[in-house]
């Protein structure tokens, strides 16, 4: 089941949205958000929402054999292949999870949001997130990106960062990097999240 929790005070500054497991494969950021939880205080001058993991029911695609991200209700929207792990949906916004996070970000005016994904390395950016992509470069240490290298079609990141304009970064991991030292660098992340940006 889908959750958010929010590390929120009364008086904040910005509204930051946290994403970990967006497919179920890849595992790790809902790791490392239930891990930060166990340890944080809620205190600090802005507030998170984190959503470990947005699609309990599957693996690579949700219950329903869609890629959610590739369910957004974007300008690129396609239908694809059914049977290919990319598969959008018989139309944009079709899951309930996708209109969860729409529904969800329509009603928050979020200053970023930061999604966790793997295998590739980097810090991936969409919309005006060139200079957050360039700070969490240097808190994970992977290299900064603006094209992930391949057509996304209804993915989140066009739906909130160039549709929207809303900062909008993709942490590709590393899978072959040591889970201990990641979560470090990620509860390194989420405290400069929380306090500092």
């Amino acid at each position: 089941m889908m959750e958010l929790i929010k590390l929120e005070k009364e008086f904040f500054n910005k509204k930051i949205l946290i994403i970990g497991a967006f497919h179920g494969d890849e595992p790790q950021g809902e790791y490392f958000i239930n891990s930060y939880l166990e340890k944080s205080p809620i205190s600090g001058k802005n507030s998170l929402y984190f959503i470990p993991k947005l699609n309990p029911s599957g693996v690579r695609k949700n219950a329903n054999e869609v890629d959610l991200n590739r369910n957004f209700p974007t300008k690129n929207w396609e239908l694809g292949e059914k049977n290919s792990n990319y598969f959008g949906g018989e139309k944009p916004a079709s899951e309930k999870e996708t209109k969860y996070l729409v529904d969800l970000i329509n009603r928050n005016d979020f200053g970023a949001i930061i999604t966790i994904h793997a295998p590739y390395k980097t810090v991936n950016y969409d919309g005006p997130a060139q200079e957050l992509a360039e700070k969490i470069s240097n808190i994970i240490g992977y290299p900064v990106s603006s094209d992930i290298g391949y057509a996304t079609p209804g993915s989140f990141g066009t739906y909130c960062g160039k549709e929207r304009s809303i900062p909008t970064i993709t942490i590709e991991i590393d899978e072959e990097e040591k889970m201990e030292l990641l979560n470090e660098k990620f509860h390194n992340l989420f405290n400069y999240l929380k306090n500092d940006f």
